[in-house]
């Protein structure tokens, strides 16, 4: 029988965070990612100034500013023929006055060499979590799994949290079920070759007209775009064919063929689910779920990866000595949501209020431009708002500092 003080399942950025603090602290943490490296598309990509004064904390400020790197410091939306700046964060308190856009395998290679510098840490790649070990009192002691060469085997831990995102197997297995939000939309995920406008450079552009619904995202060599479908509506718009989505991207942004031509095909666009939900508990004796394991996040505002790593600190400062102790209880865990829950009821809110107001009405073509919900007519006038709105997006309520322990 292996054995670890904590478990973590899912090498994401809650997990691998949650590894490097703990492992700073002294404590023997293994983490197990199921694939075998972290080269995926289409996952998050936003750094946020919150995370990115946290890895300053770490010592981590310059091993990070050396990524391959995009900043975006403002957010406008186009309805029809007008422009409104929802958020800007060239005004926002602090060093760091953009979001940065990093691909997310270099955030995370990022996070794991700096934790395997610690003689307690154990980074576990290609090992797939299949099932929770219990005790005779229903206590989490730890985790099943299946190595790299299909072997089967078993962790016993003090600590097991779940790190494994949106559909998360550790939260299923422990018998947590999320209550889920309504949300309108889907999401179909392309990139595109950058049409040149240095105009957009370092700002995120959402689009709406007549029944569409965009954003896009300049990366620099390309456009990351997401053009939101209604929910549950992706096999029946694939029927029209390819032709039919280059021309509404064309039309909705006014990309000429020599950009929309490069989605070849189907393939090219992948298809986000989207899902939103919060567990009313966040963790049973033994096992602790944090980020999108804990609170399913709609991508509106691109929020997910800064919340997940906000989590990860909280965890890491409430559990650390009581795992080095050997005495985590439930009461500790409930502390972690307890802290957590704010921010995350409060971004939720945000985003189910902006699906209702927004996207709803966009996508069902309904949406006025000379009669918008109160607060984009008050973005479009009162400049404090917008550094506000982007204060509260980049930042967010109750942002975490590093432990003392964990400080580089």
């Amino acid at each position: 029988m292996e054995r670890t003080t904590c478990c973590i399942v899912g090498g994401g950025p809650a997990g691998m965070m949650l590894g490097l603090l703990l492992a700073r602290a002294g404590v023997e943490v293994t983490v197990l990612e199921k694939h075998r490296d972290f080269l995926r598309d289409f996952r998050g990509d936003t750094v946020h100034p919150s995370t990115l004064r946290l890895l300053d904390e770490l010592g981590l400020g310059e091993r990070f500013a050396a990524l391959p790197a995009h900043r975006l410091d403002e957010v406008r939306m186009h309805i029809g023929d007008d422009v409104i700046t929802l958020s800007d964060l060239r005004r926002i308190p602090g060093r760091h006055k953009y979001i940065a856009m990093v691909p997310q395998w270099d955030f995370l290679d990022l996070l794991a060499g700096a934790a395997a510098e610690e003689p307690s840490f154990t980074l576990r790649m290609s090992t797939a979590f299949t099932g929770l070990r219990t005790d005779g009192a229903g206590r989490v002691t730890g985790v099943r799994y299946t190595g790299p060469d299909g072997t089967a085997g078993e962790i016993a831990a003090d600590l097991t949290v779940a790190c494994d995102g949106r559909d998360s197997a550790v939260r299923a297995a422990a018998g947590l079920r999320p209550d889920y939000f309504d949300v309108p939309m889907d999401v179909w995920n392309v990139r595109v070759p950058s049409p040149g406008d240095r105009a957009k450079h370092g700002r995120v552009f959402m689009r709406t007209r007549e029944d569409q619904f965009a954003v896009t995202v300049d990366r620099g060599a390309y456009y990351q775009t997401s053009y939101l479908i209604k929910k549950g509506a992706d096999e029946r718009l694939r029927a029209h064919g390819i032709e039919w989505f280059r021309g509404r991207l064309g039309e909705l942004f006014g990309w000429g063929p020599e950009v929309t031509e490069a989605v070849r095909s189907w393939d090219d666009v992948k298809l986000l689910e989207v899902t939103m939900g919060r567990l009313r508990r966040w963790y049973r004796p033994g096992l602790l779920c944090i980020g999108d394991s804990a609170h399913i996040m709609s991508p509106t505002g691109g929020v997910g990866v800064n919340l997940a790593v906000q989590d990860a600190v909280a965890a890491a400062r409430i559990l650390a000595a009581p795992l080095r102790r050997g005495t985590v209880g439930v009461d500790g865990l409930a502390r972690v949501q307890k802290r957590r829950l704010l921010p995350t009821a409060f971004i939720q809110k945000s985003q189910v209020s902006e699906h209702e107001a927004l996207l709803r009405p966009a996508l069902d073509g309904t949406l006025d431009p000379d009669r918008m919900p109160v607060p984009f007519r008050l973005l479009r006038h009162i400049r404090p708002l917008r550094t506000l709105t982007g204060y509260l997006g980049g930042v967010g309520i109750r942002p975490e500092r590093a432990p003392t322990f964990a400080r580089g």
